[in-house]
């Protein structure tokens, strides 16, 4: 007993040390062992703590700003970091932001009276939240798996992202011609309507989607495109609202361009 005593004690100084006796004298201490640190180590585990969450609040810095293209998953170490954001306060109140910038702005601009004013939204966590299908998949620390989003995506239960749902509300009342430009297949297109209809989304312009010759494209090039069409087709494109770069950067941009936060997975 005293040589584990002994060796407990010099073990306590530089990590965790438990005592389990299911078989001696577990009576002797009271369940469950609680250990007290040396402040020492306290202050150094806080530190630790706050270095940690520092770096992943630097990195999905980067990540909004584009600066890390490409990345597939994110880092380990910032796992409960984005879990925490995209489930806390922090993630509600930027898409507000975003959402309150557009509708000034939307409400600033003055519309030609020959109808080819456009606003353009991106579907997936623009209009409609995936953030109960990345729940169960790690917030972006999974590689994305196609079949199982699209198996999500059929049962069409998506919430809507309420701010983004008060912007389109006020972009229609003004009178903007809405697109939804969305990188789901074309094979996808009704359940993704009734979806929209279902959160409160009852009126577009046009429904964009994949078609198989489009399937290939990045969604940088698929989106220019179409965005290309809809010039040619006499369309001005004022406002354009995505949670993905490839939402918005290539030919044909938007006058303004409103990006939502999301660090949970790039596409190019």
């Amino acid at each position: 007993m005293t040589s584990l005593f002994v060796m407990c004690f010099f073990l306590m100084l530089f990590s965790s040390c438990t005592l389990a006796y299911d078989n001696y004298n577990s009576h002797i201490f009271p369940r469950p062992l609680v250990i007290e640190y040396p402040e020492g180590n306290e202050f150094q585990l806080r530190e630790s703590l706050e270095e940690l969450r520092l770096q992943c609040t630097s990195w999905r810095f980067a990540v909004e700003a584009n600066n890390l293209s490409p990345w597939k998953t994110i880092p380990p170490e910032c796992a409960a970091y984005v879990e925490d954001y995209m489930t806390g306060r922090a993630y509600s109140y930027d898409l507000q932001r975003v959402s309150r910038a557009a509708g000034a702005f939307a409400k600033s601009v003055e519309l030609a009276e020959d109808g080819k004013d456009v606003w353009i939204f991106d579907v997936d966590d623009t209009l409609l939240s995936n953030l109960p299908y990345y729940a169960q998949h790690g917030y972006g620390l999974e590689i994305f798996n196609h079949t199982k989003f699209d198996e999500w995506v059929e049962e069409g239960l998506a919430p809507a992202i309420h701010s983004s749902l008060e912007l389109y509300r006020d972009v229609t009342s003004l009178g903007f011609k809405v697109f939804f430009l969305t990188g789901r297949s074309e094979r996808h297109g009704n359940i993704t309507a009734d979806n929209l209809i279902k959160v409160g989304f009852q009126h577009w312009d046009k429904l964009i989607l994949r078609s198989p010759e489009d399937y290939r494209k990045q969604a940088t090039m698929y989106k220019s495109e179409k965005r290309d069409e809809m010039i040619k087709e006499g369309y001005r494109i004022v406002g354009n609202s995505g949670d993905q770069w490839s939402d918005l950067l290539g030919s044909s941009p938007a006058d303004r361009s409103f990006k939502l936060p999301n660090p949970m997975y790039y596409i190019p």
